[in-house]
């Protein structure tokens, strides 16, 4: 048996049933194996495509994602997506195979590409094909982005046959976490806030019963929006997106935990959002994450919903003292939340024209007419507010948030491994023109999928952050603005159905759409005014 057949089939053993790439010489084999083991192939149109839409899949499935490229240029058309996916920490392995010879035209630095994203980097040998594949896989598993390099000689290498079981996981002994000062900070704070991150999308349950027991609120970041959907006491994203209600009240907050979340400057508004006299409480598995953004009081390293049940076990067994779970959990704000809790209970005056909608409105008559059943995935760019915040989610894998580059143009494919991921579901792609532009030639993927996608593009007709950025101190602005262009002839010509959109009344399409078949993607051209700018995205021009 050649090596890159044991890869592929040791891949499919650990739960790979999906693989993402171009296929070419140099990963046509490992890719076959695994169809042949059980996997299903997407072919993508790009690389760049393909490494976002293993992205996506991972996000929203909750399993590890797979993509496969060709050597060299292969690797480097996907460097983009692959970036987002490190810094984002999605669980992923790269098929990458190497050319080794220093003077091949393919020849790049594979180990220090990776380490140049934040990669994990493993290569494959002739001799422990499956033994590196399954401990790739399984470093995925816990978190991690991970290139695995397969040298070409190597793949046509034969080794013994495989046929199972898996290689086994090593053991690993985990400390008991240290929970007695977190303990401590429960009991003596009376207007205590949960923010969870990334790190605790798997923790709903436990984090919900310990907020109970204490009498906390519920906030996440935006990368865990979703996580607290249909509680009473959430107050969904905090930081740049936060109602002005949550805003207000994790301003007021005596005690903060974050829980798997670094409170990166979108969290906490530039360190502004929580108050200097609350007691911050940060929990993360990765003990090189504590206060790696802004000084907290109390650390905490382990597991979050390990975390949480320790704490939860120390307070169910009274060994250390009472928490007063009143606060300020009162019927009265209860009420407040259930009022001004969403954005679509904030008051603002429409900008739309004659030829444009303020999107704004766009988003709320969006939220009104899709199913509530849906998985949203968001775009970077000046837009990116707006459905964050004016479209409601029925859980954490309801969104997908492509942030953590801050890249443009990888919302679309990332929409479609969503798409992979959850077919029940109405899948939202909402992303910008230039962002849509960049991307487009994925909708030949998404013809092909023939699976549920609605994309909305939030079409300004320029690169809108820097226009507002740049625009107010007389700047010229004509290499970020651009003539109107049809982007919904430009889907048609995909083989999409297109729409163009400059009124509420214009959505009326969307409706029969969503009561048919939905077999070819809808993509709606919105021509949304832009007489303001994204506060959230000027705050990332400071400094610069």
């Amino acid at each position: 048996m050649r090596v890159a057949e044991v890869v592929g089939r040791v891949l499919y053993g650990h739960g790979a049933r999906y693989v993402f790439g171009v296929v070419g010489s140099g990963n046509f084999h490992v890719t076959n194996a695994l169809v042949a083991a059980g996997a299903r192939f997407v072919a993508a149109a790009h690389e760049g495509g393909a490494a976002s839409m293993a992205d996506g899949y991972a996000r929203t499935s909750g399993s590890v994602g797979l993509l496969s490229v060709h050597q060299g240029p292969g690797v480097t058309n996907a460097l983009t997506g692959l970036t987002e996916a490190a810094k984002s920490r999605t669980p992923m392995v790269v098929l990458a195979p190497e050319a080794t010879a220093p003077r091949s035209n393919f020849f790049i630095d594979l180990p220090a590409l990776a380490a140049a994203v934040g990669a994990e980097f493993r290569r494959v040998r002739a001799t422990h094909a499956a033994e590196d594949a399954g401990a790739a896989y399984r470093a995925a598993a816990r978190g991690a982005t991970v290139v695995l390099g397969l040298p070409l000689d190597v793949q046509g290498a034969v080794t013994e046959p495989w046929s199972g079981p898996m290689p086994g996981v090593v053991p690993t002994s985990a400390a008991e976490p240290q929970v007695e000062p977190l303990l401590a900070a429960l009991r003596a704070a009376r207007r205590p806030v949960f923010i969870a991150g990334r790190g605790a999308r798997s923790a709903r349950e436990p984090l919900t019963r310990l907020a109970d027991g204490c009498g906390a609120l519920l906030a996440v970041s935006a990368a865990a929006k979703g996580l607290f959907a249909g509680n009473p006491w959430y107050l969904d994203v905090a930081g740049g997106f936060a109602t002005p209600l949550a805003a207000e009240l994790i301003g007021t907050a005596d005690l903060v935990v974050a829980w798997g979340s670094t409170l990166n400057m979108w969290t906490t508004r530039h360190g502004e959002l929580i108050p200097q006299t609350a007691v911050v409480v940060q929990v993360d598995h990765d003990p090189a994450a504590l206060g790696v953004n802004r000084p907290v009081d109390v650390t905490v390293a382990g597991e979050v919903a390990a975390v949480a049940e320790a704490v939860l076990g120390r307070l169910e067994a009274g060994t250390t003292g009472t928490v007063d779970a009143g606060g300020w959990r009162t019927p009265e704000l209860a009420q407040r939340i259930r009022d001004h809790g969403r954005w679509r209970t904030v008051p603002y005056r429409d900008e739309g024209g004659p030829a444009t909608i303020d999107p704004r409105t766009l988003s709320a008559a969006l939220d009104d007419l899709l199913p509530a059943e849906r998985t949203v995935v968001v775009d970077s760019g000046n837009f990116m507010g707006y459905p964050s915040m004016w479209l409601d989610v029925p859980d954490v894998a309801g969104f997908c948030f492509t942030q953590a580059f801050q890249s443009v143009g990888l919302g679309l494919a990332s929409a479609l491994g969503a798409a992979v991921a959850r077919p029940d579901r109405l899948t939202v792609a909402a992303v910008g023109d230039g962002g849509f532009v960049m991307s487009a030639t994925e909708l030949v993927t998404a013809v092909r999928l023939a699976l549920p996608l609605l994309v909305v593009i939030y079409d300004d007709s320029a690169y809108g952050a820097e226009v507002h950025h740049f625009g107010p101190d007389g700047h010229p602005l004509e290499t970020v603005t651009f003539p109107e262009t049809d982007l919904a002839a430009i889907a048609r010509g995909y083989g999409c159905d297109g729409l163009t959109v400059r009124t509420v009344d214009d959505l009326r399409p969307v409706r029969q759409w969503l009561a048919g078949s939905r077999a070819r993607p809808l993509v709606v051209d919105a021509k949304v005014s832009s007489a303001r700018g994204s506060w959230w995205l000027e705050e990332a021009f400071r400094g610069h």
